[in-house]
Formats: structure tokens, C-alpha cells, sequence
């Protein structure tokens, strides 16, 4: 079979399957019929730009590299506990929405923080001065998302 073929198959296997090591990968496409050894699957995940995200249950799976930054790396969570402790005056929650009140100046490297830890449950985060608005998927993850910063 083609490249193209097994490269389409590996990003169909990604977007359905939560995809945690190469070998699970591996597997995957054996069962699809693609008789492939470990190296070629290296190179595939690195001509895709696939990397592994963290969900908020610390999780780890394979997903697309959307990020333009590629030698952006996420942060430590130790790094972000330092940031946030720092920073952060008060965590509140609406909703999905979860609002996040800093020292002046210090929101923006706190929301760059936040979403350099790559949780796939964060839409998206705005910050200014010394506030930042943090949109989470969906309301329960927004809750784990609050003890996880709560407890920091």
C-alpha cells in the first residue's frame, strides 16, 4: 500500500481512537492490513507532525501539531504550580467559563502558561492586564480543570 494511503490511515486512526504509544499505533494499522516496522512509524508521526496532548485526567494520547511554534515545548506542570502561585489573586468558574484574576501585569505569561500545557479540554484563553477568561469544552471538565488550579 501507498504513503498516502497509510499516512490518510494514521490520521484516521488519531481522530478516532485515543492513540497513546507508537506500538498501539502500530497495532492499529496491522489490523487494517499495513505490514509496517517501528522506524517507518517514527518517520510517519514526524512527517505528520503528530504529538502527544494531556487531557485534564492526564491522559496522553496522539493528536495533530496545529501549533505554527513548532519548537514551543509544553510547559512543566511544576512550572505552571510556580507560575500560578505566583500570579494568581482568585480562580472563579461560570459555566464553561473560568475566570482567572492576577497581579497587574501578570495574565498574559500566566494564560501562556496555561495553555502551553496543552490540555485539549481548553478551548481557548484571553487575557489583559490582570484578568484572564479560560473556555473549557464542556462544564464537568471545567470543574476538574478548577481543583486541578485550586489545588496547585
Amino acid at each position: 500500500m501507498s504513503n498516502s494511503k497509510r499516512l490518510k490511515e494514521i490520521v484516521n486512526i488519531i481522530n478516532t481512537k485515543k492513540i497513546s504509544s507508537q506500538e498501539m499505533l502500530l497495532k492499529e494499522l496491522k489490523k487494517k492490513g499495513f505490514n509496517i516496522t517501528q522506524s517507518t512509524i517514527s518517520r510517519d508521526l514526524k512527517d505528520l507532525r503528530l504529538v502527544k496532548r494531556r487531557n485534564i485526567d492526564g491522559e496522553e494520547y496522539f493528536v495533530i501539531d496545529n501549533n505554527i511554534f513548532p519548537e514551543k515545548k509544553p510547559l512543566s506542570f511544576e512550572k505552571l504550580a510556580s507560575k500560578l502561585k505566583e500570579s494568581v489573586i482568585s480562580i472563579r468558574n461560570t459555566g464553561n467559563i473560568i475566570v482567572i484574576k492576577t497581579y497587574p501585569g501578570e495574565a498574559q505569561s500566566v494564560a501562556a502558561s496555561l495553555d502551553s500545557m496543552n490540555y485539549n479540554e481548553i478551548l481557548g484563553t484571553v487575557a489583559g492586564d490582570d484578568n484572564i477568561i479560560c473556555v473549557v469544552d464542556t462544564i464537568e471538565n471545567t470543574l476538574k480543570l478548577m481543583d486541578i488550579l485550586k489545588n496547585i
